[in-house]
């Protein structure tokens, strides 16, 4: 019986969604301009790419956590977390400044590759939230070493990146993350992962 793997990015106006049949090499990705409108469209988007019918086929899911629009990624994160409930398999939350580290990272002024960086983006009435990132240059391995958060006012961080969402690639990496973890067998239960939408200024540097 075929099987698959399923990923869902939504943290911007766009939904991104890729699939992957267990043990090949393809992936399928498909990105929809749903704006405010991805409540009525969800399903439907998912749908087009794999048809409810073979959701009970899916093995591992994957989803991006943000930070973004809250509405978005609750909504995609809560989809994630229902099917990867109910069919008992692993979920991946990874956030979307982790899923464009290894894209943006050549993109930075100046400093060592193999230095750690950050990526930040501001938002609109709250501050800037930031990440902090390496890239193992042996395997191009992303290296989390701080999740997005709301950075403290008046504090600069240097090397910095403007986050800059491609969710066509982004939803493809995360589907690579995916499908790597699967076939590591790493285990990620549906009930640790959340979003993540930075709205005080907790644990500032």
């Amino acid at each position: 019986m075929t099987k698959y793997l399923l990923a869902m990015h939504s943290t911007s106006e766009t939904l991104g969604i890729a699939v992957q049949e267990e043990g090949e090499s393809t992936q399928h990705i498909n990105t929809f301009n749903v704006g405010k409108k991805l409540s009525n469209n969800l399903f439907k988007c998912i749908n087009t790419m794999l048809p409810s019918k073979n959701w009970k086929k899916l093995t591992r899911l994957a989803v991006a956590i943000g930070p973004g629009g809250f509405t978005g990624t609750r909504l995609t994160v809560v989809m994630a977390r229902t099917l990867a409930q109910q069919l008992n398999c692993p979920l991946d939350g990874v956030s979307s400044f982790s899923l464009m580290a290894a894209r943006l990272s050549p993109h930075r002024n100046g400093g060592d590759l193999e230095e750690a960086f950050w990526i930040v983006k501001s938002l609109p009435r709250r501050g800037i939230v930031g990440g902090k990132y390496k890239i193992v240059n042996k395997t191009n391995e992303v290296l989390e070493l701080e999740i997005p958060h709301l950075l403290a006012p008046n504090i600069e961080v240097n090397p910095s990146i403007q986050a800059d969402e491609d969710v066509e690639a982004d939803v493809g990496k995360l589907l690579e993350t995916c499908k790597k973890n699967h076939e590591l067998k790493y285990q990620s239960n549906w009930g640790k992962v959340l979003p993540i939408y930075p709205t005080s200024p907790v644990g500032q540097i």
